[in-house]
């Protein structure tokens, strides 16, 4: 049938009134389509007709009726009967298109198709130099272990003794029913009895292997995030400059959690089993050895089958964790930044960032869903071509007379247990190779070398007069190893001495606190602190005689009173926490506060002021000899600004709070309370000097002083 396009113009058409005009279509056209929402919200569905499609917002498709007129203008529908045979051809070709893509698709999914890849393309995965094997990931489960491992013994006796005692019961149970019909009363009396105790010695030594198992489990996944942890804690800085909390978080939580099932679970069941088939096996032999191997050819099917299954399981669940530690960092991140998402109102495209790991991980689990269809698949059929077997063979041999009905009853029974033994080792083997595909980034982990900083010892000066000398200091980043970010650094801070570092963002000036703080070590040049080589110096006690206030300070989740003493390692008094905060100017507002010092820190609690002078206090009760402001005062007011910078003053007179500061700040106000200015300007040091004699050399901290002035005003 024709259609009549009607159009959304901008101006409306007019035809003169003199003329008829008749609009026909007589060609059928591709549909035009009318989207609802947003383009971007169309999903191509896979098997698409080749047939191009319009979208077209502006248009929509009606059916003309046989005429119309509309403000004088006559518009006729004129019907060809060739529309109706060139639309059926239309719809033939996209049946046939649909078709094809089907029948190319279908093959892929048997065995060994290219549907079946879990190819590393699709998902970011850091590949391990050290791939990680069954048996080295148990030897090292072994030594985590190893201070309790009286435990591991006494759950693999109980099932030793389970197993043994649970093999028993079909036989027993066969005789004892069999007895029964010959009216052998003595033997049915001795059987029964025996059946009691096998069953009592497997109910209670169940309850042992279970319960040792358990305390294994717990004491393995306890020490492997002891271990994790630790391992992570020591690492240098830069490790974290290149992995994501989100990350490490998943690697303690859910992949510590999944690899503690070795034992408790998935070694358990395979010992067990593997016992109980090996026993079934062996019966199986005795009571009809062509019946047993028939038998055991199936079951060797079924291994075959259960280790092609248990490798691709372990490399699927390899992509399930790194999936899922992506689509966890991407959690964190957002909630963390809730605030920014909100006010940038960006809540569905974080939705849409979290969903596409979402849809990732469903992919890789489909897969792995289907592998456990087929392998379900195998093991049913083998299973019951076992017990056809059993019967066909065992009837004709029962005919035949080599055999009685109740051996070939035990064969049935034992042959059903081997069966479901080996599908329950290739289960939990299948589990096993999820978890050690879990435990490969875990491991990796934990075997990374601790730093440097943490395995030699330097040397700890007696006394510490607070000198530092920058000599010819270059520094990169290891992540950004051709990019310089000082150069030649040379400056001289004298002991109680107040240096103001200034520059412009990304000068250079935080991260010659971060060498100071031995966070990075410089790429070429040295720092002396007294004379000494900072490198050659012990980096704990070192790290001892610093305190250090960041333009962000972060505050631990205690009372208030806890996050002062932090990091203080020697006894501190409550008094003295409440005179490093009036020193801080922290006192008056800490004690307006409903529960003052046992206040608990919230993020809502305190403001980004307040959270500073906590952290100078926190600083200033560590009695330093060197005091670093990173940007310390930007989040105070005014008034908070000129109470800290008492404490720098203070520095000065104060006989017990004498030490060298330095202070890296933008405020003018700030920096004209120090002795000295060392200004920067691309990793370089362009000037030094006091704030008088900066000015009169009208360089770049002249420059920068004149725009903040003029900015004030």
């Amino acid at each position: 049938m024709p259609l009549l396009l009607s159009a959304t113009l901008s101006q409306p058409l007019f035809f003169p009134s003199s003329t008829s005009h008749h609009i026909i279509i007589n060609k059928p056209q591709p549909p035009l389509i009318r989207p609802s929402h947003s383009l971007n919200n169309l999903v191509p569905f896979p098997f698409s007709s080749p047939t191009p499609t319009l979208y077209a917002p502006s248009l929509r498709i009606l059916f003309a009726p046989k005429s119309a007129s509309i403000n004088g203008v006559s518009i006729h529908n004129n019907p060809e009967p060739s529309s109706s045979t060139q639309l059926n051809a239309t719809a033939a070709a996209q049946f046939l298109h649909t078709l094809r893509k089907w029948i190319q698709f279908l093959p892929s999914i048997l065995p060994g198709g290219k549907w079946w890849d879990l190819s590393d393309d699709d998902v970011q995965v850091q590949v391990l130099a050290q791939p990680v094997t069954v048996w080295r990931a148990l030897h090292k489960m072994w030594h985590l272990v190893s201070r309790d491992r009286w435990v591991i013994f006494a759950a693999f006796t109980a099932l030793i003794f389970a197993a043994v005692s649970e093999i028993s019961i079909p036989h027993f149970m066969t005789a004892s029913i069999f007895s029964a019909q010959k009216a052998d009363v003595t033997v049915f009396h001795r059987n029964v009895r025996l059946l009691v105790l096998m069953c009592a010695i497997s109910g209670i030594c169940s309850g042992i292997r279970g319960c040792c198992f358990g305390i294994a489990n717990m004491m393995l996944v306890k020490r492997m995030r002891e271990t994790l942890y630790s391992s992570l804690l020591l690492q240098d800085i830069s490790f974290f400059d290149t992995e994501t909390v989100g990350d490490l978080t998943s690697r303690l939580g859910a992949d510590c959690q999944q690899v503690s099932r070795v034992i408790g679970n998935d070694i358990n069941l395979i010992l067990r089993n593997f016992l109980q088939g090996t026993g079934s096996l062996i019966y199986l032999l005795t009571l009809s050895w062509p019946l047993g191997l028939s038998t055991l050819l199936i079951c060797s099917i079924l291994a075959a089958v259960m280790l092609r299954y248990g490798k691709y399981q372990k490399k699927s669940a390899r992509l399930v964790q790194e999936v899922t530690a992506s689509a966890n960092e991407v959690a964190q991140e957002t909630l963390s930044l809730i605030r920014t998402v909100r006010v940038y109102g960006t809540e569905e495209e974080e939705v849409g960032r979290y969903k596409s790991w979402l849809e990732k991980l469903a992919d890789i689990s489909l897969r792995q869903s289907a592998a456990y269809g087929f392998w379900n698949f195998s093991f049913n059929t083998l299973y019951h071509s076992t017990q056809v077997i059993a019967v066909l063979f065992g009837g004709i041999s029962i005919l035949a007379g080599h055999i009685t009905a109740e051996k070939l009853t035990k064969f049935i029974l034992y042959s059903e247990w081997l069966i479901f033994s080996t599908w329950w080792v290739g289960d939990n083997i299948s589990n096993l190779m999820q978890s050690v595909g879990a435990s490969e980034k875990v491991f990796h982990l934990m075997d990374l070398a601790s730093s440097s900083q943490f395995i030699t010892r330097g040397v700890k000066l007696q006394s510490l007069t607070g000198q530092i000398e920058f000599l010819n200091v270059s520094f990169h980043y290891p992540s950004r190893p051709t990019v310089s970010v000082v150069q030649l650094v040379n400056f001289v801070v004298h002991p109680s001495e107040v240096v103001a570092i200034v520059g412009l963002s990304g000068s250079g000036k935080s991260t010659l606190v971060n060498l100071l703080l031995r966070l990075y070590e410089p790429t070429n040049g040295q720092i002396l602190i007294d004379g000494i080589p900072l490198k050659n110096l012990d980096v704990e006690w070192w790290r001892e005689k610093i305190g250090y206030v960041g333009q962000e300070p972060k505050l631990f989740r205690m009372d208030i009173s806890s996050n002062i003493r932090y990091g203080c390692t020697r006894e501190v008094k409550q008094e003295d926490v409440e005179w490093a905060a009036k020193q801080a100017y922290a006192h008056d507002f800490i004690s307006a506060l409903p529960n003052g010092y046992e206040t608990l820190v919230d993020d809502d609690l305190l403001s980004g002021g307040q959270k500073q002078r906590i952290a100078i206090a926190r600083a200033i009760l560590r009695d330093p000899k060197i005091l670093i402001l990173d940007e310390a005062t930007s989040a105070l007011d005014a008034e908070s600004e000129h109470n800290v910078k008492g404490v720098l003053r203070s520095v000065r007179s104060d006989s017990r709070s004498r030490r060298s500061v330095i202070v890296i700040a933008h405020r003018l106000s700030t920096i004209q309370a120090a002795d000295r200015i060392v200004v920067m300007d691309g990793g370089h040091v362009v000037e030094n000097g006091s704030h008088r004699e900066l000015l009169l050399k009208d360089g770049l901290y002249a420059r920068l002083t004149r725009k903040q002035a003029d900015a004030v005003a």
